[in-house]
């Protein structure tokens, strides 16, 4: 039991320090918000007119799949340079993280997250011409 006694220590230490930093910004910062607080800040000029159009979701979406996937390929890479060490310990582990990241995929590609041209897709065009046929 004492060999974990360096782990609890760094955990005590760790939540010890989050909690006092959540303190100390709290008391110490202002209660009241001026107008340069409520300003709209990017990069530090303030916008001469409003953006014609947004991002959509979807973009935002497709920036976190990418980065799923490098992280992915990350783990792919250490798991290939120790592969003889682990066995068939490491192809069974890579084997279900693989399967859990191409579930996700699966998921996002039949929520229509990767189709960016929907209207132009051969598959919804021969829904709609079905519903206009009926």
């Amino acid at each position: 039991m004492i060999e974990w006694l360096p782990i609890l220590v760094m955990f005590v230490v760790a939540v010890g320090f989050a909690l006092v930093s959540l303190g100390a910004s709290y008391l110490l910062s202002p209660k009241k918000a001026t107008p340069e607080k409520l300003a709209p800040y990017e990069c530090g000029i303030f916008p001469e007119v409003e953006p014609s159009q947004r991002f959509p979701v979807k973009f935002y979406m497709v920036a976190m799949l990418y980065i799923v996937f490098d992280i992915e390929i990350i783990f792919l890479f250490a798991w290939a340079t120790r592969f003889n060490d682990l066995g068939w310990y490491g192809i069974l582990a890579i084997s279900i993280f693989t399967f859990f990241v191409l579930e996700t995929l699966y998921y996002v590609w039949k929520k229509g997250v990767l189709d960016w041209n929907i209207p132009r897709r051969e598959r919804y065009l021969k829904q709609d011409i079905n519903k206009e046929a009926a």
